[in-house]
């Protein structure tokens, strides 16, 4: 496995820790910003729109960089962002930042993983897919604990002080750590990064990540209530059940890492149909906590672990691009929007076990989008334009 991907996985941790700091620090922030704690919760929302929206239009603006030059472009870019957010000193200058970490983290999740299937080899791609996307995890496992715990220790902006010096170490160890490659343009260029989006199939294959992040994020984001109010843990008990849900994330990332290159579709397929029976289950037994924290633990097995199949099939069916790469990293995106979003309502009109259900909706969706090709007994074609060989340190430039 190149160190380089392991380089990636660091500054996926960085970018990752400051998508979810504001969801542990809402009051203190509330409280420096003289804005209410729903006020706060749409920094979250801005940070997931411009994510979405933002980061392909960025991705296509660094095409023509090698990749390691476009990476530490985005790393100021982000610094940029964090800087602004901890000196921050009203509510509209916080959602600048906001909006500006949010468009570079996408657009870095798109150019990092493309670089991360042009150094390896085809073999094991999904696995080195895997450790890169175990930044993600442990952003969850670690980072937000930790985000946390220095905010309330020494203020919310030292949280995000502390995120910016963590950027900048991951933004050097990046500049030693990743080869110099030409750039993405070099190996076809804009025309066919945007002609793969011709293809029908590719959508419904982006539609399937949509709804397998949507059916997960629709019980992820309101575990916390849900254990609280309906389960009946302590509020003391929840982070610790959170971290145990983080270590199952990442166990299932490394077994789907290890199954992703041969068996992409049928792992999806598996997933879905796993995580449909954890979150109905969790809806029918939400009030006994034994059965509610194992159908939990099991969101957290087979939810955003699919990550690395999902990444999979997606590069064979359209490229390893980068453009590709941050276009369907905005329809995971979209799937936390949407299924946060529905469970809210969901909320609203029924009660709190309302987005569990909805979640095994979306992953039943999910399990339909996946009958053609699982009837067809194919998992797509190799993705196309990668290298079938690590590309050395020396090749090319950086221009």
């Amino acid at each position: 496995m190149p160190r380089a991907v392991y380089v990636l996985a660091l500054g996926i941790f960085a970018m990752v820790t400051s998508e979810f700091v504001v969801a542990g620090l809402m009051p203190q922030m509330a409280d420096g910003l003289n804005a209410t704690v729903p006020q706060i919760g749409y920094l979250i929302t801005a940070f997931a729109v411009a994510m979405a929206a933002g980061g392909p239009f960025l991705t296509v603006a660094l095409m023509k960089l090698p990749p390691r030059t476009a990476l530490m472009v985005l790393f100021a870019v982000f610094l940029t962002g964090n800087v602004l957010a901890a000196t921050a000193t009203g509510y509209g200058v916080m959602m600048a930042a906001r909006i500006i970490t949010g468009i570079a983290s996408q657009a870095f999740f798109g150019i990092g993983i493309s670089l991360c299937a042009r150094i390896t080899r085809p073999e094991v791609r999904g696995r080195a897919i895997a450790v890169a996307m175990n930044g993600l995890m442990l952003g969850t496992l670690l980072g937000l604990p930790l985000s946390t715990l220095v905010g309330e220790r020494y203020g919310w902006r030292a949280a995000f002080w502390a995120i910016s010096a963590l950027a900048l170490v991951a933004a050097v160890v990046t500049l030693v750590g990743v080869p110099r490659l030409e750039a993405a343009a070099s190996e076809g260029g804009f025309r066919q990064e945007i002609g793969v989006f011709r293809n029908p199939k590719l959508w419904l294959v982006l539609s399937t990540s949509m709804l397998v992040i949507g059916a997960t994020f629709s019980a992820f984001s309101y575990l916390n209530p849900i254990l609280t109010e309906v389960t009946g843990f302590s509020a003391g008990t929840v982070p610790l059940l959170l971290i145990a849900y983080g270590a199952a994330t990442v166990v299932g990332n490394t077994v789907v890492g290890r199954l992703a290159d041969r068996y992409a579709v049928p792992v999806l397929a598996a997933g879905l149909v796993l995580n449909t029976m954890f979150l109905a289950g969790f809806a029918l037994l939400a009030d006994l906590p034994a059965p509610a924290v194992l159908c939990m633990l099991g969101i957290g097995l087979v939810g955003v672990t699919m990550n690395p199949a999902m990444i999979t099939r997606v590069q064979r069916t359209g490229n390893a691009g980068p453009l590709v790469n941050t276009v369907h990293s905005s329809f995971i995106t979209l799937g936390i929007i949407v299924g946060s979003s529905l469970g809210a309502v969901g909320i609203d009109a029924w009660s709190l076990r309302a987005p569990l259900w909805l979640g095994a909706v979306l992953a039943l969706l999910g399990l339909a989008t996946l009958v053609p090709e699982l009837s067809g007994g194919r998992s797509g074609k190799p993705a196309e334009p990668t290298p079938s060989r690590p590309v050395p340190a020396a090749s090319g430039s950086e221009g």
